[in-house]
């Protein structure tokens, strides 16, 4: 079983978008089995909250399922179950590394590293741009998925 957990600020917008994209894109092909997918935030902010408006309202306009989700912090214990941890952003990156107490077993990517780009994924919360997060989200997590299947 391949355990992915997708970490940002608050997670109920990039984190809870690439949840749900990365889990349909494993259903798509018929690996629901083979994968164990969360999220989960670096801050307190939000625990508890459902996913961001943006997020559910973008995801329905392109046909993909919202994963049933409320926040959570990311925890140290966290680091030792999940065989990825992607953060969002180069402060998503710092700050998971933080919770975790280093990174010993590069465990800890920004998910556009699997995309060959070292950018950050904008936070919609801010930027309210939401087509865009979807795009870098979308190809990070095809090539994610790609990744961990060769």
């Amino acid at each position: 079983m391949i355990k992915i957990l997708f970490i940002c600020h608050g997670n109920i917008c990039r984190s809870t978008m690439a949840e749900s994209v990365f889990t349909h894109l494993v259903k798509q092909k018929g690996l629901e089995d083979r994968f164990e997918i969360d999220s989960a935030a670096t801050s307190r902010e939000e625990i508890g909250s459902s996913p961001h408006y943006g997020t559910v309202n973008k995801l329905k306009s392109v046909g993909i399922p919202v994963v049933p989700h409320r926040a959570r912090q990311m925890s140290m214990s966290d680091y030792e179950h999940f065989d990825y941890l992607i953060g969002m952003d180069s402060t998503n990156v710092r700050n998971m590394t933080r919770i975790a107490g280093g990174d010993p077993q590069r465990k800890i990517y920004k998910l556009l590293e699997f995309a060959g780009s070292n950018a950050d994924i904008a936070d919609p919360w801010y930027t309210g741009n939401f087509d865009e997060t979807y795009e870098d989200v979308r190809s990070g997590c095809e090539a994610l998925l790609r990744s961990v299947l060769s």
